[in-house]
């Protein structure tokens, strides 16, 4: 539902190196007092609550993460590949939880694609809630203005989420959508995770801004007849392990702390994208059949998510992504399972996530990454990596290999994979088939992939198609684990 309102509102421009909640928690446990009967919204830091979850778990300790900064430190980074697991045994993405294979496209959706879902809500992401409340969307301001030499229309537009159920937290999704002034139909948009606090402004570059002299994304896209939407994920869910008694999470929570199996913000971001892509569907300058989603980092891994849970999107650019993202939790290079348990990341992902830095390892996921991607098939996915001098805690490899595993699934639904499983050279855009890979030379951004990424999507969105970059190449095939599955039965 959209509310419109003519006001006029000024735009600021917050451009932080790490997005950040906006709430403030004071003293170690705070409550705010109940209203109306309702229970207190419990207020903990992030080390008392990933302490609690231990605690669940009956964790005394947990392996340190990866660290990136002192080479010397005893749990120094793996940046040898040599040491990295290079080829791990991962699960089979066409093997059933009994052991049988899956050979046709109606056993992935019904049976087995089900299975896969099912494991990432309990070890890795979370459960989102069976409905949340409702999303009404208002129109905070409508501005006409240029964007380099092309008119476009921006729309300001928060998105009230109803608190009607716990009163105590108000959670208001922040978006904004450009799209340009003569286009003579529904356009299709790209979605954004923004690094921005407040309202996305109109160029809101993420870590390592491009250079003055290029166009920006936003141009770029333009430059197609296509619009842009950027939409603040924390405006959503805070950034931070304190802020999961409020935002969304909280307020499905009734502003009490996770359940071990609960969501966390990475599945709370992607919720908020699904949330805006509902009000693009109302907008009829949009063609919501096709509208990508996009981001970097830490937005990179909610980009897939949300690719992943939610059919509607089109097209996924998943950047720099890393651990928790595109990376497989299987490889020992850059960051690892270890950080994203720590008290720093773990709001990320769901509580039981955790226990796979203590009492189990990596190797003892019942699911990788690269079933990750498989869940978006058969829609096309782009993944992005920068050169080893910047990126290499993302681990451009481990994303590929995830990237080359999935192949199997897509081929199964009658899409091509990317034609090799053998590492390009940098710079090599293996963009032919609907699993896409570039490692630019750049460092930690996407910036060097946008031309690329939008010549594979001109292949889905309208335009001229893509030339093929590579040939099928016989190079070290990834070693599937049937077994793998049989431990961990669904509860």
């Amino acid at each position: 539902m959209l509310r419109p309102r003519p006001s006029q509102c000024s735009q600021t421009l917050a451009l932080l190196g790490l997005a950040v909640g906006t709430v403030a928690h004071v003293g170690e446990a705070a409550t705010k007092p109940a209203v109306a009967g309702l229970p207190p919204l419990v207020q903990l830091t992030a080390e008392r609550d990933h302490q609690r979850i231990m605690d669940l778990l009956h964790i005394t300790a947990l392996r340190p993460g990866a660290d990136g900064s002192n080479p010397q430190a005893p749990n120094a980074a793996n940046y040898d590949e040599s040491k990295a697991n290079p080829c791990p045994r991962l699960p089979d993405p066409l093997t059933l939880r009994n052991g049988r294979k899956v050979t046709t496209p109606e056993t992935w959706w019904k049976r087995r694609r089900p299975e896969i879902v099912e494991y990432f809500d309990r070890e890795i992401y979370g459960r989102a809630p069976k409905s949340t409340a409702r999303v009404t969307w208002e129109m905070k301001a409508t501005a006409t203005e240029m964007n380099g030499d092309v008119p476009v229309v921006t729309r300001q537009l928060v998105g009230h989420v109803d608190n009607a159920s716990y009163p105590l937290i108000s959670v208001d999704i922040q978006m904004t959508l450009t799209t340009p002034v003569h286009a003579t139909g529904p356009v299709p948009v790209i979605m954004e995770f923004g690094f921005g606090g407040g309202f996305a402004g109109r160029v809101a570059p993420g870590p390592m801004a491009r250079q003055a002299s290029e166009p920006s994304w936003q141009q770029q896209v333009l430059a197609r007849g296509w619009g842009y939407a950027i939409l603040v994920p924390t405006s959503a869910q805070a950034d931070n392990g304190a802020g999961l008694t409020q935002g969304i999470i909280g307020l499905t929570n009734r502003g009490q702390p996770r359940n071990v199996d609960d969501w966390g913000a990475l599945r709370a971001w992607a919720w908020s994208a699904s949330r805006g892509l509902d009000y693009l569907e109302t907008d009829r300058a949009v063609d919501a059949k096709r509208v990508g989603i996009e981001g970097l980092s830490r937005y990179g891994k909610a980009a897939l998510v949300a690719m992943a849970y939610d059919p509607r999107f089109a097209i996924a650019f998943v950047g720099s992504s890393g651990e928790g993202g595109a990376k497989l939790h299987r490889r020992n290079f850059g960051e690892r399972v270890e950080n994203l348990a720590g008290s720093g990341e773990y709001h990320w992902m769901v509580g039981n996530f955790i226990k796979y830095a203590g009492p189990l390892t990596a190797n003892e996921l019942p699911i990788d990454s690269h079933e990750l991607i498989a869940l978006c098939a058969p829609r096309p996915v782009f993944i992005s990596a920068g050169a080893q001098q910047g990126d290499a805690w993302a681990d451009a490899k481990g994303m590929f290999l995830a990237a080359a595993s999935a192949g199997p699934v897509y081929r199964l639904l009658g899409k091509k994979d990317m034609a090799t499983t053998e590492f390009p050279p940098i710079e090599t855009p293996l963009i032919d088939g609907d699993i896409a890979f570039r490692q630019h030379s750049g460092g930690h951004t996407n910036g060097p992939n946008w031309p690329t990424f939008l010549a594979f999507a001109e292949r889905y969105f309208g335009g001229a198609p893509a030339a093929a970059a590579v040939t099928r190449s016989d190079g070290p095939q990834v070693d599937f684990d049937t077994h793998a599955l049989a431990e961990f039965e669904p509860d």
